[in-house]
């Protein structure tokens, strides 16, 4: 057996699979994260811990597995965060997560020096606050006694196997989520922490993804009620991860959409895709010598989990099903409602960490329904901005699978395809995605497959959404409003105060 973890932005999930990675049941344990004025988004390495830990141990108790039967156990991690610690691997501050955009001015340093074009090249993404190096930069100005404590840098998937083995490393996909990584040769990038004035020191040594990193240590097995000696393997980001368990391991598989906290459009490649307007990145995969073209907004699901958060707060786990529902037939876009799902600043398509969330064209008569529907449509309108750019390069995007846990709405399934244009699939896995693809990247490490195509047998396609092709033209109007709105809004964004800076 394997034990996988998918240590994501809301909680762990730890899942349980067979030697070949089919998937046999999970625990989910939650933390909480801090958001604030000003772009903070920050959260405590220990509450990762805490709940990997607990999850294991619920995992093995409710299925009854012998510790001594777990052949590995492999971590599927958010990306482009920052774990600061000291020499003796200890954290010096919070976790500054994904979503904090406090950095810009470091950010608009490492332009000016290095040039935001010459950097999309050399590391196939635009320099954003959003990236781990530039929040490291932020710590070194704004925090000078902690900085000076730090040792090492990592992210949040790397902490986990340090905490289970006692060894600091990382894969190329998370690497690939630094800003720091130069993606041609597959090494830190001396130009990029040259202009940081960072020392490359900081960062942790880069091992393939299927590495037998080392085994879980006498203390980690009194924690989680793993075995001591348990093999350990390094595992990957969570981006790259999901697209393994959405059997995209090759550019015949498709496209596929992750419906989680942020929420993306993204494809495998032999090479990365470098758009000249650049919107889109590129992450490299799990798989060797592959590569994925992810384009990402910051709000996807977070948007959903806002209102619902706005309109039911406290409610109690039915309270999606029944906004959502309500949703089904209420008019958003088509009675001039729109919603602008930037609430955490943007990346994919603008790269704006001053962008905020807006409704637009609200009036007296709208009301709950119509809400929920705006934001449901305002995401789906993000990604086809998003959708359009890959097109426009000549990936193919005529179908997508939706994987996460956005992906249990038939409601929003439906938008996404009316509004794409395109059939939307979901597949049986939708919220162990992550975790499938470290299952499956532990079973490829372990020798227990030939390769990564197991995954495309691992899950199927449980129902599909088609477009309507009148829908789709109205959607596709009105996406031209959508943005227009974006346009006429992005200088106030910038002047309004209180923003990400």
């Amino acid at each position: 057996m394997l034990i996988a973890h998918d240590l994501g932005t809301t909680g762990d999930k730890a899942s349980l699979h067979s030697d070949t990675g089919a998937l046999i049941g999970s625990v989910t344990l939650t933390y909480p994260t801090r958001f604030a004025p000003g772009g903070v988004a920050e959260q405590d390495p220990q509450d990762w811990w805490t709940a990997l830990a607990g999850a294991t141990r619920a995992l093995l108790t409710r299925h009854e597995v012998d510790p001594a039967a777990v052949r590995g156990v492999a971590i599927s991690g958010q990306m482009m965060g920052a774990v600061l610690l000291d020499a003796a691997h200890r954290p010096v501050r919070p976790a500054i997560i994904w979503a904090d955009t406090r950095s810009t001015e470091q950010c608009e340093a490492l332009v000016e020096r290095i040039g935001a074009a010459e950097a999309y090249r050399l590391l196939g993404h635009r320099l954003n606050p959003t990236y781990s190096i530039t929040k490291v930069m932020w710590v070194r100005d704004r925090e000078p006694a902690v900085f000076a404590a730090t040792r090492y840098v990592c992210l949040a998937k790397d902490y986990a196997v340090l905490r289970l083995t006692g060894r600091l490393g990382t894969d190329p996909s998370d690497a690939s989520s630094t800003n720091a990584y130069d993606q041609e040769r597959g090494t830190w990038s001396e130009t990029v922490l040259g202009a940081a004035g960072l020392d490359p020191g900081l960062l942790p040594e880069i091992v393939p993804s299927t590495t037998v990193v080392g085994t879980v240590t006498a203390a980690a097995a009194e924690a989680t009620g793993l075995r001591a000696g348990t093999t350990v393997l390094m595992g990957g980001g969570d981006g790259p991860l999901a697209a393994v368990g959405a059997g995209v391991v090759s550019p015949a598989d498709g496209a596929y959409c992750y419906l989680g906290s942020s929420s993306w459009v993204s494809l495998a490649a032999t090479a990365p895709l470098h758009d000249p307007a650049m919107r889109t990145m590129t992450f490299d995969h799990v798989v060797p010598g592959h590569f994925v073209p992810t384009a990402t907004m910051q709000a996807g699901g977070a948007s959903l989990e806002w209102i619902a958060d706005v309109l039911e707060p406290g409610g109690d786990g039915a309270r999606f099903a029944r906004l959502v529902g309500a949703a089904r037939t209420a008019d958003a876009a088509a009675d001039g409602l729109y919603f602008l799902p930037h609430l955490l600043g943007e990346r994919s398509p603008y790269w704006n960490p001053d962008a905020a969330g807006a409704f637009v064209g609200i009036r007296r008569h709208h009301d709950r329904a119509e809400l929920t529907r705006a934001v449901l449509e305002g995401v789906a309108f993000n990604l086809l901005t998003c959708v359009d750019a890959f097109r426009e390069h000549g990936a193919a995007v005529d179908r997508v699978d939706a994987i996460g846990g956005g992906a249990a709405s038939d409601v929003w399934l439906q938008i996404l395809a009316d509004v794409w244009g395109c059939p939307v699939r979901r597949r049986s896995i939708v919220e162990e995605a992550n975790s499938l693809g470290a299952a499956v990247t532990a079973a490829v490490g372990l020798g227990l497959v030939d390769d990564f195509g197991v995954a495309r047998e691992l899950s199927e396609v449980t129902a599909e959404f088609a477009p309507d092709p009148g829908r789709h033209a109205d959607y596709r109007e009105r996406h031209g409003v959508f943005l227009d709105a974006y346009r006429r809004l992005e200088p106030w964004f910038a002047r309004r105060g209180g923003g990400a800076r």
